[in-house]
């Protein structure tokens, strides 16, 4: 699974540094166009990934998730290869939008180990399969943005294709899924409004899922838009690679702490790791408004890696532990669901708002927005422990 991880994420991440300059090669267009348009066709993958996450969740948990991960591969396979003929602007939204239909492979990879991995070393074990994604992504747009400096955007859609099948056939022949037991006198299925009170009726666990939008969204503002920042900080000269690098430079931070965020949470506490992360990721996305050259750029990527390397698996880890075993799959499908959901928002607001206020806007928004969730878990833990009674002492 961490092979497969490893191809899906190098080859989605491959196409990402150059997707704005993608657009710009399929007409006579504005700067801001390019730009509304690069969050716009970059987020619109999440509105049916948002919409088929909690479907998939659910088939999972009741049929098991190996043929759905051979599914998703396949299905984006197909997506980006045909992404490599379009002509207009229009095609490639449409396509976008079909691939987010199989977008979930690695959220559902993570609930497929998770569920057959025991909670006391959950974090670790995630962090550790974060690990093959995250290298994926700090490969692939490096070795996306050389290749595409050579052959061109269109060639570097199609080569990249292959990978995406091999993630299938990976997981089709080198995967076996075990059937998990239950736990004590767990139920052996929930229904879906069942999964949703259990969801609302647990403030700590409903606040980290709706974080999940608000990171995204966070995270995801710049992404679209990542390129022309370098494009405006570097100049025209080798700029596919240029960006590659500095979006690998966050996956380089993230390599290298995601395991580490795991460990240490299972032994600390899942909500303490998320709270301090989202703190540190606010105060180091904060000074990326005023970089003057490429590198400090890519400095400051490296550190906002490092901090928010952990808030995926620690997240995930949480759910494994307080959400019954046969209900896992459904409520990882929600928040998925709801990440995917930041995903389409981020990307569309930060085109917006480097359009009308420019680049530097996005990152004062987004250091805002890191630094609420942060407060708003960590208000919320609080105040969920001080509703738990506390046991009577005894007397002698």
């Amino acid at each position: 699974m961490w092979f497969a991880n490893f191809f899906i994420a190098g080859s989605i991440t491959m196409v990402l540094p150059f997707l704005s300059l993608y657009i710009d090669t399929l007409g006579d267009f504005s700067e801001q166009y390019v730009q509304n348009w690069s969050g716009i066709i970059f987020g619109i993958t999440f509105v049916t990934a948002f919409l088929c996450s909690p479907i998939w969740g659910k088939i999972g948990d009741k049929y098991g998730r190996k043929y759905i991960l051979v599914l998703s591969g396949i299905g984006l396979g197909v997506s980006v290869v045909l992404m490599g003929y379009v002509e207009t602007v229009w095609q490639l939204f449409v396509l976008r939008l079909f691939m987010g239909v199989f977008t979930g492979f690695i959220s559902m990879s993570q609930a497929l180990i998770s569920t057959q991995t025991p909670k006391h070393i959950a974090g670790k074990v995630l962090g550790t399969l974060q690990t093959g994604s995250i290298t994926g992504s700090l490969m692939g747009p490096m070795i996306g943005g050389y290749i595409a400096d050579i052959v061109g955007y269109s060639a570097t859609f199609k080569g990249v294709s292959f990978f995406l099948f091999l993630s299938a056939v990976l997981v089709l022949f080198g995967i076996h899924e075990q059937k998990v037991e239950l736990e004590g006198n767990s139920k052996s299925s929930y229904t879906s409004k069942e999964v949703l009170l259990y969801i609302i009726q647990s403030p700590v666990l409903l606040i980290v899922m709706i974080i999940s939008m608000f990171i995204q969204i966070a995270h995801f503002s710049i992404q679209p838009i990542l390129s022309l920042y370098v494009s405006e900080l570097h100049g025209p000269v080798n700029l596919a690679l240029f960006s590659g690098i500095a979006f690998s430079a966050a996956g380089l931070g993230n390599l290298m702490m995601t395991r580490w965020w795991g460990k240490l949470a299972d032994r600390i506490g899942y909500t303490k790791i998320l709270v301090t992360l989202l703190i540190i990721a606010a105060v180091v996305y904060f000074p990326a408004a005023f970089v003057t050259n490429i590198w400090q750029l890519v400095i400051l990527r490296f550190f906002l890696g490092m901090s928010i390397g952990g808030i995926i698996p620690v997240r995930i880890a949480y759910i494994r532990q307080v959400a019954p075993i046969a209900m896992q799959g459904e409520v990882l499908g929600y928040n998925t669901s709801i990440r995917f959901f930041g995903n389409f928002i981020g990307p569309i607001m930060g085109g917006a708002i480097a359009g009308y206020y420019g680049f530097s806007a996005v990152f004062f928004v987004t250091s805002a927005l890191l630094l609420l969730c942060g407060i708003v878990l960590l208000v919320t833990i609080r105040r969920q422990s001080d509703t738990i009674p506390k046991p009577r002492e005894q007397t002698s």
